[in-house]
């Protein structure tokens, strides 16, 4: 009997959008017009949460703290999040077709999966609203999972809540936690993964985490490689990962060494 049943993926870093560069976009640009400039590893680093907890994430930081306070002589109010949020959103739909490509390896991994009679399922930091536009396009560029759940399915609780997963495991039919693995490119994800009690997977390649486009990364040098993998592989570790890999042409392997545990 097969111990693994479902693969749980993530969307944008992890199966579409390499470099996950739709919501750093708009994140940037948003924050711009209000006077405060981010740097990416701000903006990056709560990427994986619902939106709106992400923009809460970014405002709690000390130095866009100060900034604020500095250019609007107050702290940020709910309000200020509502206004924030409202041009994110507006941002992102305008520009979310152009960032729903799947990543190298997707296609060919998830007609694999499903030929060894696995399930698709996945979660996401995007709205339903957003997903509207990431499926159709994923889809018509030949990816789609069995299943999907955004943070509007389970009252707003995103990650690092495990809920969307284990919808996902219900939708599936899984037989339990131990019988699925999570796929992600965040520290977000990883959490997800662990709160769920599920095997949590990080992608290296193309993820959020590494935060370059395919051309930028295949145009580093070896060292310049190696050293943004492993500084990836850490962070996804330092997290919690229980397995790291390189890209999606490593997860099927990875999914039958579990299966012989």
């Amino acid at each position: 009997m097969k111990k693994i049943e479902a693969v749980i993926f993530d969307w944008a870093g992890t199966t579409v959008d390499y470099g996950c560069f739709a919501p750093v976009q708009a994140f940037m640009e948003v924050f711009k017009s209000f006077g405060i400039e981010p740097t990416m590893a701000e903006t990056r680093k709560p990427m994986g949460m619902l939106k709106r907890d992400h923009i809460h994430t970014m405002m709690d930081m000390p130095r866009i703290n100060r900034l604020w306070q500095e250019k609007y002589g107050r702290g940020y109010t709910e309000e200020d999040i509502d206004a924030l949020y409202a041009q994110f959103e507006e941002k992102l739909m305008s520009i979310l077709d152009q960032f729903a490509d799947p990543k190298p390896h997707v296609l060919d991994t998830v007609a694999a999966l499903r030929d060894m009679g696995l399930k698709i399922g996945s979660t996401t930091g995007y709205t339903d609203e957003m997903m509207a536009v990431v499926t159709r396009v994923a889809a018509d560029k030949g990816y789609a999972p069995d299943c999907w759940y955004s943070p509007n399915a389970v009252e707003n609780y995103g990650r690092p809540y495990p809920f969307m997963l284990f919808k996902n495991l219900e939708t599936l039919g899984v037989h339990s936690v131990h019988n699925a693995v999570k796929v992600g490119d965040t520290v977000s994800d990883i959490l997800e993964g662990k709160n769920a009690g599920v095997v949590s997977i990080g992608v290296v390649r193309g993820s959020s985490e590494m935060g370059l486009t395919e051309e930028e990364f295949n145009h580093l040098c070896d060292d310049d490689k190696a050293a943004a993998i492993n500084k990836v592989t850490k962070t996804f570790r330092d997290a919690g990962a229980d397995y790291v890999i390189q890209d999606l042409s490593e997860l099927i392997p990875l999914i039958k060494t579990l299966d012989e545990q």
